[in-house]
């Protein structure tokens, strides 16, 4: 027995160390997976605190995008009315947020440049070539846009006042007229926008028109042909107007403007003129039949009930208009002639107007555009006494315009129309000059 003791001592030993070192190895590996499990948990939270900030910035990203094309919007839409730019220095972009503050990021809302406006769309501005423009008034704003106005229109004329006894021989008057006439009216226009959709607009026209008649009468023995010139010069007939937009052009409809228009009589009144005849000018001509003055306005109330519409596609515009023209008649009129004598006439019913009108415009650079249309308007015969006028009958006009707009600054605006007529009885040349200017 007591051989083995140290033995005994020996393997007790040993076998004390390898419980030891068991105990040990296996407390190390405990710690070493609690260690483990504690830095997975912290990648999991750093990739949820990153995703939460990825989704941060993707979000303040958005709204920067958003805002962007608004304010892109707006100011086209500024521009095309002629309104000055929104400052680019008020449009602040703001940088990602830190990784301290990316928790709250998405909660708190990110507010970039100017806030959103609750204007009314506005139609593309383009080259003006009717006395309609298709762009409103901004509420609260004012636009003065003087004019100017010339027409120069031309007609012969050759009348055939007898009997023929054979047809190559005419027994009378052979009386051929050669007729020009030019027209300068410069116009004051004032347009103001009660709303984003409302505007009303005054307008008061000065005329200045010279007529120019060259006849000469044949079998009379006359070889000389006689030139009657007339002149007229004063304030036309003042209008008065009103245009709300009716819709708003989204989803690819156009943009439709109703208006409705009244025309006065403050210009010169055409049966208060003299005319040349020492008697009575039906059935009795002992004159030219010709006004020695000029009237400036037409004499009759009217009103204009209509609508345009303007249907953008980049890069062009498309636009039209139909309106109808009530002139309403007068009772009792009569018409100055020679020595202060009055020609009863009674009561007279101008014709009413169809008008048509259509085009397109094209924008050339930020500044030029230029449009290209077409006007046609169709004139009623004239009533006198409830019956139809001798001679008249309805007329139709047509003219082919061409427009150029150049923007001067944010606020001034060029605008040169020139029409060609394309019937015989419209004007053969027509061309108006515009300057518009907000305030």
């Amino acid at each position: 027995m007591e051989t083995f003791g140290p033995h005994r001592a020996l393997a007790l030993l040993a076998c004390s160390s390898l419980a030891w070192s068991g105990a040990l190895a296996q407390s190390q590996g405990a710690s070493s997976t609690r260690n483990a499990a504690k830095r997975l948990e912290a990648l999991q939270q750093q990739v949820k605190d990153q995703g939460r900030q990825i989704d941060a910035l993707k979000e303040q990203a958005d709204q920067q995008e958003a805002r962007y094309r608004e304010l892109q919007q707006r100011l086209e839409t500024q521009e095309a009315r002629g309104a000055p730019a929104p400052d680019a220095t008020r449009t602040a972009t703001r940088k990602p947020a830190p990784e301290g503050e990316a928790a709250d990021a998405g909660a708190r809302p990110v507010q970039v440049g100017v806030a959103p406006s609750d204007e009314t769309p506005q139609p593309p501005q383009y080259a003006q070539l009717f006395d309609e423009p298709g762009v409103l008034t901004p509420k609260g704003k004012f636009v003065f846009e003087p004019s100017l106005f010339y027409g120069y229109s031309s007609s012969n004329r050759a009348a055939l006042v007898g009997y023929t006894v054979i047809p190559a021989l005419l027994i009378g008057l052979i009386d051929v007229r050669e007729f020009k006439r030019n027209t300068f009216i410069g116009t004051l226009t004032g347009r103001w926008g009660a709303t984003n959709r409302l505007e009303f607009e005054a307008k008061l026209p000065y005329v200045s028109r010279s007529d120019d008649t060259i006849s000469r009468e044949i079998f009379t023995g006359s070889a000389f042909d006689n030139v009657f010139n007339t002149t007229g010069r004063g304030i036309g007939d003042a209008e008065f107007a009103a245009r709300y937009q009716i819709t708003d052009g989204k989803d690819g409809m156009p943009y439709v403007i109703g208006g409705l228009r009244f025309k006065s009589r403050t210009g010169t009144d055409p049966f208060e003129v003299v005319t040349d005849c020492v008697t009575r000018c039906i059935g009795n001509t002992t004159g030219t039949g010709l006004p020695l003055d000029l009237a400036t306005g037409s004499g009759f109330y009217s009103l204009q009930p209509g609508f345009t519409w303007l249907l953008p596609s980049d890069p062009a515009v498309f636009f039209g208009g139909l309106n109808f023209t009530y002139n309403f008649p007068r009772s009792g009129i009569s018409r100055l002639v020679l020595n202060g004598e009055r020609e009863f006439i009674g009561d007279v019913k101008p014709g009413n107007v169809w008008g048509l009108n259509f085009g397109m415009g094209l924008s050339i650079n930020d500044r030029s555009s230029f449009s290209l249309g077409m006007e046609l308007y169709s004139i009623g015969p004239t009533e006198q006494n409830g019956q139809r006028v001798i001679g008249s009958v309805r007329t139709q006009l047509a003219s082919l315009l061409l427009g150029y707009s150049y923007r001067y600054s944010p606020k001034t605006t060029l605008n040169v129309t020139v029409g060609a007529g394309l019937t015989r009885d419209t004007p053969d040349l027509q061309m108006t000059v515009r300057v518009p200017m907000s305030f």
